[in-house]
Parts: C-alpha cells; structure tokens; sequence
C-alpha cells in the first residue's frame, strides 16, 4: 500500500473520529447540559487520534504529507511538494 493510500486511511479516520467527537459532545449537552468537560474530552481525543499524522513523511526527503508549507491541511499530498516523488506509487516505498 502506497503513502499516499495510507495517509488517506488516516484522513478518513480523522473524519470519523470528529463526527464522534462532535456526537459525545451533543449528547453530553443534551442529557447533563453544557459541559465544557465534554468539548475538552473531545478535544483531547482528537488529538491523540490525529498523533499518528506525524508519521506520514515522503520517504525520499521526510517531507510531511499533511503540510503544505507552514499550514497543516485535512488531505495529503500525492505528489510530494518538495522533492516530486509520487506519493501514490506503491513501488517508491524502501
């Protein structure tokens, strides 16, 4: 599987895990009221769960997937955007 196929893995994990996050968070307020305990417990989980982000580097220079200069972006690269290597070829992996 490519780096591009797995980190988009990740990306539709993140957007799984943040209708979760958003589900607990109105479900708590409509069974006990406004909690910002809840949105914290959300926020926290969806930070830990997007940890794995760092993981996604273009094998040839290191280069995240996520990040497109200083921003981090919901969708990775297929064509790493400083050193050109397509991402998305499962023969580019060491």
């Amino acid at each position: 599987m490519s780096l591009f196929e797995r980190a988009s893995r990740h990306a539709w994990f993140m957007v799984g895990a943040l209708a979760l996050a958003f589900l607990f968070v109105v479900v708590v307020d409509q069974y006990f009221g406004h909690s910002s305990i809840a949105f914290g417990i959300a926020i926290v989980g969806l930070v830990a769960a997007n940890a794995r982000m760092l993981m996604f580097n273009c094998q040839t220079c290191g280069k995240n997937v996520f990040f497109r200069g200083i921003f981090v972006v919901p969708w990775p690269n297929r064509i790493c955007g400083k050193c050109g290597t397509d991402l998305s070829d499962p023969s580019q992996i060491r």
